[in-house]
């Protein structure tokens, strides 16, 4: 259970509010609208009206309590990276930015920032990767050159055990999981017979998943 922090009740920062919340976080939100607060207000811990670009305000937050602040103004670039360097300024152990740019997330980098969203750009990838395969079902991203993916059983590898298709040494991939009717089975042994109609969450470079998707 984290202390979350989160400014800005756009859809985004709502989104985010009902997500923690839901996840069993202290979730307090923070924006200028009493409209927006009002109606985010019955489902996170604690709410409060103010602006977040005034060093008066955070203060009396005591950010630095947080374990993590997210800033989610995403309509005046300037609030944001105010409210992104105040936050750091006051102590605050993790502030997470949304950007809609690159410029803007060498900005809020440079402004304190410990990390950047970027909304629609991560959406839109992750429904193209997903989409550009019929046997692919899922994809985490983990760095610019890796991710996890949830894939079907290649053909041919029905019957044959992990050990005897040379996964990692042959493929440059590892297989964190196996996934059948629903039920996931971590970190398969050696001996692991792969079947048809289950499925694999694997990791490795993405220039080497085109060798298991079509």
């Amino acid at each position: 259970m984290k202390s979350i922090l989160i400014i800005g009740m756009g859809k985004l920062g709502k989104f985010l509010a009902k997500k923690f919340s839901d996840l069993g976080d202290h979730v307090m939100v923070m924006d200028t609208n009493e409209d927006k607060i009002n109606e985010i207000t019955p489902l996170v811990t604690a709410s409060r009206i103010g602006d977040a670009t005034k060093p008066s305000v955070l203060e009396s937050l005591g950010v630095d309590n947080f374990d993590l602040c997210v800033v989610a103004i995403r309509d005046d670039f300037q609030n944001s990276l105010q409210a992104t360097s105040l936050l750091k300024e006051g102590g605050a152990r993790r502030v997470l930015a949304c950007a809609s740019t690159e410029v803007q997330e060498k900005f809020l980098l440079r402004n304190g920032a410990d990390g950047v969203l970027f909304p629609e750009k991560q959406v839109a990838e992750r429904t193209a990767v997903m989409y550009s395969a019929d046997n692919m079902f899922d994809y985490i991203e983990l760095t610019p050159d890796y991710a996890i993916y949830e894939i079907a059983t290649p053909k041919g590898w029905a019957g044959k055990t992990i050990r005897e298709k040379e996964v990692r040494s042959k493929y440059n991939i590892n297989i964190l999981a196996v996934k059948r009717d629903g039920r996931l089975t971590p970190l398969p042994s050696a001996e692991h017979v792969f079947d048809a109609g289950e499925r694999l969450m694997v990791m490795c470079r993405k220039s080497d998943i085109s060798k298991f998707v079509d």
